[in-house]
């Protein structure tokens, strides 16, 4: 199924965490994993990773997440960073950077969806 026939929602319909996800970076190569950040909010199209040490734009990463309830999946998916906040002394805003997903599985999107939805109400 193509993801590309089921419209996104708009990027203001995602779920700030009560608790953060911790999202772990994958290597192809030999599977292992390590930590790569904290999910701040997350949405069917990416999520948003606090770190001080935000990656460039265009760069590609798997990642690996477990979603919380109701969906209480761990998931793998490629992301592309594409945008970074670096961190400012003084700033009000975290630094950090926003990930796309690029083939997160529909099942999981669509439940994403349906999580925010219950969670903040329909927009």
């Amino acid at each position: 199924m193509d993801q590309e026939q089921t419209p996104s929602p708009p990027a203001a319909q995602r779920k700030n965490l009560r608790s953060p996800l911790i999202v772990l970076k994958v290597t192809l190569d030999d599977g292992a994993k390590s930590f790569f950040g904290y999910s701040k909010n997350i949405s069917r199209n990416g999520i948003f990773i606090g770190t001080v040490n935000p990656r460039e734009p265009g760069s590609i990463f798997q990642v690996e997440m477990n979603l919380p309830a109701p969906i209480g999946q761990t998931v793998q998916c490629t992301c592309e960073v594409v945008w970074k906040r670096p961190f400012r002394k003084g700033s009000p805003y975290e630094p950090g950077m926003g990930l796309k997903f690029l083939d997160l599985p529909l099942p999981i999107a669509e439940a994403i969806d349906r999580w925010v939805v219950e969670q903040t109400g329909p927009s």
